[in-house]
């Protein structure tokens, strides 16, 4: 029963780090062309880097430290299956921030009538493409739909056995 709550809490802590990157990609795209912030110069854009605690996955060690062989019972078929056993408290543990992007990373825009343009022409824009951010944010959906759709399922096996 343990393991149907562990994995519906894997699922929405996934749910919360897919609304966060969301909303830097809402974030990145609201301010494609804001050239100047309180910083005084243009929009930087934003991502978010997600870092796993590699010691705190145990599913990793204990899938490399099982070593459990099939049984073969006659030479077309197999059987059994690798036994994972092992604690389960964990599984997944990710820390995330937003990384701002450096000073030099922006666009030169010739727009000379810009109030924000410099004594050449040209506008310091945001380097920010709609495109990419827009498959950021499609792919961080799909993310949180996945684990929507995990948390379901274990609500599905979790009422199927409370019926038996």
């Amino acid at each position: 029963m343990e393991g149907v709550f562990s994995s519906i809490d894997i699922s929405g802590s996934g749910m919360s780090l897919q609304r966060r990157k969301m909303n830097v990609v809402a974030e990145n795209i609201a301010n494609a062309e804001t050239t100047k912030t309180e910083d005084g110069g243009p929009y930087r854009r934003r991502r978010l880097q997600v870092n796993s605690d590699s010691e705190k996955l145990p599913f990793k060690t204990i899938l490399n430290n099982s070593r459990a062989g099939l049984a073969r019972t006659h030479k077309s078929h197999m059987t059994g299956a690798p036994s994972v056993t092992g604690n389960y408290e964990s599984v997944v543990t990710a820390r995330s921030k937003e990384i701002i992007a450096g000073e030099d990373e922006y666009r030169l825009v010739y727009d000379p009538g810009h109030p924000e343009a410099d004594e050449d022409g040209y506008v310091k824009m945001p380097d920010i493409e709609i495109i990419n951010e827009m498959v950021d944010m499609i792919s961080a959906n799909r993310a949180y739909e996945a684990n929507a759709m995990a948390i379901s399922a274990s609500k599905d096996m979790l009422k199927g056995a409370l019926e038996i």
